[in-house]
């Protein structure tokens, strides 16, 4: 019974995560990146801090190389992740964004190697393997389905990779950081100082902006985005993973690709490509294989 409810906590966490790019559709059709990202890191702030008190006892007491290494993270898998994000999905749609999101497993993978000589274990080759599979569907997806009003859908995939890794970069970083310092309170100081960072962006773009142009829905995304993908995702996810190893939650990543292509379809009524879902499949095997124990490790 413990497992049935982690596993629905994990499912509703990725299913959210995944619908982050329909949404971020949504928002970037209505309003400018800048602000709509302010906006929705202003939402989630307000809801961080009780949550934050609450678990901290009051205002939390954080090393300065902890503190810097979270501003870090605020930095690149927040504001740059969400630049690139967002104007990414201005020339692809949701459904392309939320599979190349999806190799960020993969991604860190490489960097990991790459940056912190970290031993690159056969599991992971095959995971990032057919992650590339997964990325190469996609190209593949955007060539049958081009037309002249999505001419730069690759300008808008090698965006949405660069947010991939920038946000592998945060993830890295994670590793850097205090084992005593809270989940709860690394997500809130990091919204919050991503909001700050967005903040004077936020507001020379809202002098030049009609704010009577969005309509309710338009809003109603916006206030999704900051409460649901930001915070409500991350409770889910935490809460489930108290309950069940890491290695079974991180299956449920593969959510993730699933739901943001059935939602770009049921939701935005972007076109189908089987190219799409052969994208998704090799996406989640190559998730499960770098989560995988692996039989053995190749040499550095």
């Amino acid at each position: 019974m413990k497992n049935i409810k982690a596993y629905t906590l994990l499912t509703f966490s990725m299913t959210i995560v995944g619908s982050s790019l329909v949404v971020g559709k949504i928002i970037t059709n209505s309003f400018p990146v800048f602000l709509a990202s302010g906006l929705s890191l202003f939402v989630a702030s307000i809801a961080f801090l009780p949550i934050l008190l609450k678990s901290e006892g009051g205002l939390p007491k954080i090393k300065q190389k902890d503190l810097l290494i979270i501003l870090a993270q605020a930095f690149l898998g927040t504001f740059l992740y969400r630049i690139l994000l967002l104007y990414g999905l201005k020339y692809t749609n949701a459904a392309e964004g939320g599979i190349i999101t999806s190799t960020t497993t993969a991604v860190i993978a490489v960097l990991s190697f790459l940056l912190l000589r970290e031993r690159l274990k056969i599991n992971k080759i095959l995971g990032v393997f057919f992650s590339i599979l997964g990325v190469l569907s996609i190209n593949l997806a955007v060539n049958q389905t081009s037309t002249g009003e999505n001419s730069f859908a690759i300008l808008g995939i090698i965006l949405i990779f660069a947010s991939v890794v920038a946000e592998a970069l945060f993830s890295i970083l994670a590793k850097f950081v205090s084992k005593g310092v809270k989940p709860v309170t690394m997500a809130a100081l990091i919204t919050m100082f991503s909001f700050l960072m967005f903040l004077p962006f936020s507001i020379f773009e809202t002098l030049r902006f009609n704010i009577f142009t969005p309509n309710t829905y338009d809003w109603i995304s916006v206030l999704y985005y900051g409460l649901f993908v930001t915070v409500i995702s991350f409770s889910l996810w935490f809460k489930g993973l108290s309950m069940v190893e890491a290695s079974t939650a991180g299956i449920f990543l593969g959510i993730v690709p699933v739901s943001s292509v059935l939602l770009s379809y049921l939701i935005l009524k972007e076109p189908f490509s089987w190219f799409h879902v052969l994208g998704v499949l090799f996406v989640i095997i190559g998730i499960v294989f770098i989560l995988k124990e692996p039989m053995y490790e190749t040499t550095k």
